[in-house]
């Protein structure tokens, strides 16, 4: 009876932060503007040039996962004639200069917005992840907008045709994972998710847009299209072993936030980095300011202390490839057209895992990034370093 009651009732989830062992070498860098037809800070026709070829003015996101050799970039409220949200995808893995992307579109040269049929997707409804298994593709959705929650709920759909049509299957979520990051794993190599063998997805979420702390939660693969085959991390039991749970609602955070209000995470992106040997979680935040970084060795933590990855003024953004206000100061003409006067910033960072390269213990990341004014992504990349030794 006592092991039972540990697995039912297990100690609080483990907050305590640790001190980062991860340092970043090299500040994050702008590699290259992927969508719109011209750089705004460049002054020079992008390499995909989205508006002649695609119709594609703007946009934001481009959450990446890998189908069938292809890396997918999902990206969301599209400015175009379809509106939507555009869905590219690229074979290019030399991130050093750009990604080259070719778009969805009509056969007439204008992209085609992913659509799943029976949710809304207007603004602020967005795909925000996206897996494969067993040669399918599967997307996570947000949607339910409305002018007091920003999102209001998750699902998930699956896509049989390599992304030209989705049928919905579930609700994800209407709590505490609004907006997921996705990454899969052989449950093998992590001892104390709820699956012996085989292929695992752990989901990272987040619940109210930007006021919301990280959860975690396991589904075994092969199960993706079965809502009730989620497990949801409450915890460490005395013995230092994750506990699981069926219920949503006892889902814990994984670490504290000093102001969930002010600090609050919204987009959230996490990979595991084969040359740290560690997790990297990527989030934008308000305090403090920037997109932030936070490592650990296993996915419930315990998670290091917070680092400022990117700061807008500090790391080249602010001046160059994010608009600031000209009733500030004009610095530059980064803006979109007719938006002089309103600021850009920086969110969105979602990471390309499997393009990271390095060596044992250094690595360099890619990421996308949003600029709000100008309204595009922009390819990023910054080289961290292991302060210790790797171990697992």
């Amino acid at each position: 009876m006592a092991a039972l009651f540990l697995l039912l009732c297990p100690a609080a989830a483990d907050t305590e932060r640790s001190a980062p062992d991860v340092v970043i070498a090299k500040r994050p860098v702008k590699i290259a503007q992927l969508v719109g037809e011209t750089d705004h800070e460049r002054k020079v026709p992008t390499a995909n040039r989205t508006w002649s070829r695609y119709k594609l003015a703007g946009t934001d996101l481009g959450v990446s996962f890998r189908h069938k050799g292809r890396t997918y970039l999902l990206f969301g409220d599209t400015i175009g004639p379809p509106g939507g949200d555009a869905f590219a995808w690229t074979t290019d893995d030399n991130p050093e200069d750009g990604l080259d992307l070719t778009f969805l579109d009509d056969g007439n040269g204008t992209y085609r917005p992913l659509t799943i049929p029976g949710i809304s997707q207007r603004d602020f409804e967005v795909p925000m992840e996206g897996t494969s298994v067993g040669g399918r593709m599967y997307v996570y959705h947000t949607t339910n907008h409305s002018e007091t929650v920003p999102m209001g709920r998750s699902v998930v759909a699956v896509s049989e045709d390599d992304g030209k049509s989705f049928r919905y299957l579930y609700d994800l979520s209407h709590q505490h994972f609004i907006n997921v990051s996705v990454v899969e794993v052989k449950a093998q190599d992590w001892k104390g998710v709820p699956q012996r063998r085989g292929d695992g997805l752990f989901l990272f979420g987040s619940g109210p847009y930007r006021e919301s702390e990280v959860r975690l939660a396991y589904q075994p693969a092969r199960q993706i299209e079965t809502a009730s085959s989620l497990r949801y991390f409450t915890g460490l039991d005395r013995a230092g072993r994750p506990v699981w749970s069926g219920d949503e609602a006892e889902a814990r955070p994984l670490f504290a936030l000093p102001d969930v209000k002010a600090g609050g995470i919204g987009e959230l992106s996490v990979s595991y980095n084969r040359f740290l040997r560690k997790w990297l979680l990527l989030y934008n935040s308000g305090q403090p300011r920037g997109i932030l970084l936070r490592t650990a060795d296993r996915p419930w933590g315990p998670w290091s202390e917070a680092q400022v990855l990117f700061e807008p003024w500090q790391d080249g953004g602010y001046g160059h490839f994010l608009h600031v206000n000209w009733e500030f100061r004009k610095l530059d003409e980064a803006h979109d057209p007719g938006r002089e006067n309103e600021w850009g910033g920086e969110y969105g960072p979602y990471q390309l895992e499997h393009l990271a390269r390095g060596r044992q213990g250094e690595t360099t990341i890619y990421f996308t990034l949003s600029t709000w004014n100008p309204y595009t992504v922009v390819l990023m990349k910054a080289t961290l370093r292991r302060q210790a030794a790797p171990s697992r």
